[in-house]
Parts: structure tokens; sequence; C-alpha cells
């Protein structure tokens, strides 16, 4: 299939995909803010550079679109029509570094939590993972505590 567009046309479409500060990636923001979790932004230097960091918990959130990322929801299960072989080899070396960096991460001591666009629609989402993220800082505070009673 051709492409509808002109290359110029084609060209201004795909700058305007934004790689900061999306809709999703701000939802999130909102949602930790509302709860009062602090979190910073940039990936602090981290592999794969996260979209959310929380230095004190270690954890890091990458908020993931459906489509770049390939999830295996209707949105994401998409092939593209013009240029499909590029792009289906794109969005499976996305896969390929995100598996990479999440083990890296994950051995490095940090907890990785991957946040899925069409997830953020779901009822009650901000109360799970708000919770994930509250569980496990409670679990270390726990094993820490016992810890320093066991010595």
């Amino acid at each position: 299939m051709t492409d509808v567009f002109t290359p110029e046309k084609r060209s201004a479409v795909m700058r305007r995909v934004k790689g900061r500060d999306t809709a999703p990636e701000m939802k999130v923001r909102r949602m930790l803010r509302t709860a009062g979790i602090g979190y910073r932004l940039g990936g602090c230097g981290l592999p794969g550079r996260p979209d959310v960091v929380m230095k004190g918990r270690k954890v890091v959130i990458f908020v993931h679109g459906c489509f770049w990322h390939g999830h295996h929801c209707p949105r994401g299960a998409r092939k593209p029509k013009a240029n499909a072989v590029y792009w289906l080899a794109k969005i499976e070396g996305n896969r390929a570094r995100d598996a990479s960096v999440a083990a890296t991460l994950t051995d490095a001591g940090w907890r990785v939590l991957t946040v899925w666009e069409c997830r953020l629609r779901d009822p009650g989402f901000a109360e799970a993972m708000l919770a994930e993220i509250r569980d496990d800082q409670a679990a270390a505070l726990s094993a820490a505590t016992a810890a320093s009673f066991s010595t």
C-alpha cells in the first residue's frame, strides 16, 4: 500500500510524535502527584531512561504506547500497512530493548513497572498501581525491621 501523504506531509506528521510528556505519561504522573508520591523525571542516568524514577523506593516506571512497544491488545496488535517490514522490525526491536533494559534494572536492584497505554482506561487502575508501589515499600520496611531485630 502506498502512503496517502506526500513525503513532506508524512515528515510533518512523524515530527509531531512525542517522545516525552505524552498524554499517558502525564496521566501516570498526575496519579502519583495526587497520591503524594514523589518522583523524578529523565531517568537519572539509568539504562533505558525510565519515564518516572522513585529513588527512595528503588522503583522505575516505563509508560509504553501499545502500538510502539508491541503490546498484546487490539491497538498494539495492529499491523502497519505502509513500509510494514521496517515498522514491524522496529517494534520488535523496541520489545527486545524493553526486555533487556528491564532485566538490567532488575539485576541492579530496581523494581520495574510497565504501564501500558490501554490499561490507563481500566477502572481501578490508579489504585492498583499505587498499591503495587506502596506494598513493596511496606514489604521492604518490614524486612528491614525484621533484620534489625534479628541481629
